[in-house]
């Protein structure tokens, strides 16, 4: 039996200005679900986590949390949600336990209740030892944890957090997914948005997001196992014979989706029945041409170069 969602966004359009932000972003996150919002800069990810807070009001499309509007006054959304953006406005003169007991105070918590969340939250945070450390003495990684420890005093149904990573070295980046994976054990249904595709195996369920709308969704493992087209990896010979590479991909045309620079060669996809011509007239060329295992930035460029407007680079 499928459980109710929690979060439901459907047919969401908005423009800013002449910008088209939003073409129809619809999905839905149940509870104990960690759904990665996954895209690059532009696609959209941010100003539909603000559509979900109720800090903004869509052009067309509806939201809903609970049931509930975000926008409707009195709705008793904001007691169910807890937002982390990508700039989170702790206040950083203040200390680590200060910022805690604000929240808290904000969010009319006792003081049995307030102390058992805080030693809770700062013990899965390992922000315990710097309760008298001030906010802006933290490390990035330790600052964002504070924020997400802030953002989960109230305990919230669902957790909004925009590009939490952002900016945060690969250790604490890792330490804040595992954090996200022991809330979603509990039941809490979370979105995250990143413009870190290796971050979308780390989701329950992904959707990659492309000017504006969603143009893949499915769990990671899934989407993967279901990529038909084929990677490569391709180096010249010889400095002098990148020319010539790049001469043979200009050939091969349409059947090539996506080009990025790796190492001293290239990282290319190709449509899996053009995979071995291609590869052919590559080692003609004079590349040594070897495939690799598909990942999430693959499947990504892949499906991006057949929307309108979409490069396979």
């Amino acid at each position: 039996m499928e459980s109710t969602p929690i979060a439901v966004v459907s047919g969401l359009k908005h423009h800013f200005g002449a910008t088209l932000a939003l073409n129809g972003m619809s999905f839905e996150v149940g509870p104990g679900q960690l759904y990665g919002l996954v895209g690059p800069d532009g696609a959209g990810k941010t100003t539909t986590v603000r559509a979900l807070a109720g800090l903004l009001e869509a052009n067309e499309g509806t939201v809903r949390i609970d049931g509930l509007d975000p926008l409707e006054p009195g709705s008793g959304v904001r007691e169910r949600l807890g937002y982390m953006p990508q700039r989170y406005g702790l206040y950083r003169d203040l200390s680590v336990d200060e910022n805690l007991q604000f929240f808290g105070d904000l969010f009319c918590l006792d003081r049995k209740t307030f102390n058992q969340r805080r030693e809770r939250l700062l013990g899965i945070t390992r922000l315990a030892a710097f309760g008298d450390r001030r906010a802006d003495a933290l490390s990035g990684g330790m600052y964002k944890k504070l924020a997400l420890a802030c953002a989960l005093l109230h305990q919230p149904s669902l957790l909004l957090l925009d590009e939490p990573t952002n900016g945060v070295d690969p250790v604490s980046r890792g330490e804040l997914w595992d954090l996200l994976a022991d809330f979603m054990s509990q039941g809490m249904a979370i979105l995250v948005t990143t413009s870190y595709m290796d971050e979308a195996a780390r989701c329950s369920m992904v959707g990659l997001a492309f000017r504006g709308r969603l143009v893949l969704e499915g769990r990671p493992a899934d989407l993967v196992a279901g990529f038909s087209d084929v990677v490569l990896r391709v180096e010249p010979a010889s400095p002098e014979g990148m020319e010539a590479l790049e001469s043979a991909l200009v050939q091969a045309g349409d059947v090539v989706e996506a080009v990025t620079p790796l190492g001293s060669g290239l990282r290319i996809v190709v449509q899996g029945g053009e995979a071995d011509r291609v590869a052919a007239d590559l080692e003609a060329a004079g590349a040594n041409v070897r495939r690799l295992t598909p990942g999430f930035e693959d499947l990504f460029l892949s499906r991006a170069a057949r929307e309108p407007g979409g490069e396979a680079t």
